[in-house]
């Protein structure tokens, strides 16, 4: 799987909230300012290429795109990246950051040690 951009992933969450749609559809849920039809288009076909989304013809030149990468696939793929990259491959150097460095409460640490046994 490859990194996403960040402009690739915000067209990303779009399209996997949609579940599938046009360029405009994925236009009118971008944020003001909206970006030219021929930039957001341009994302999809990137999209596309690194083979998190495919299209199927529904009018003449009209094409509806859908993700064939799914949110929680591409979550666990940034996850296991992050531990990876910033925590040795290790859960426990993960955990031990958010306990110590963002002060989570007892209850969610207790939450996240069961969630690790199961």
């Amino acid at each position: 799987m490859r990194e996403l951009t960040k402009a690739e992933q915000e067209i990303m969450q779009i399209l996997w909230d949609l579940e599938k749609g046009v360029v405009w559809d994925v236009i009118e849920h971008l944020p003001e300012p909206k970006p030219a039809y021929n930039t957001v288009s341009t994302f999809i076909r990137i999209l596309e290429q690194k083979g998190f989304i495919d299209h199927r013809a529904i009018s003449g030149k009209t094409y509806e795109y859908f993700p064939i990468v799914s949110k929680e696939d591409y979550r666990a793929y940034e996850a296991n990246k992050l531990v990876d990259n910033y925590f040795e491959g290790s859960l426990k150097e993960l955990v031990s950051f958010f306990v110590q460095d963002k002060n989570i409460s007892l209850q969610d640490a207790d939450e996240i040690i069961k969630m690790l046994k199961r």
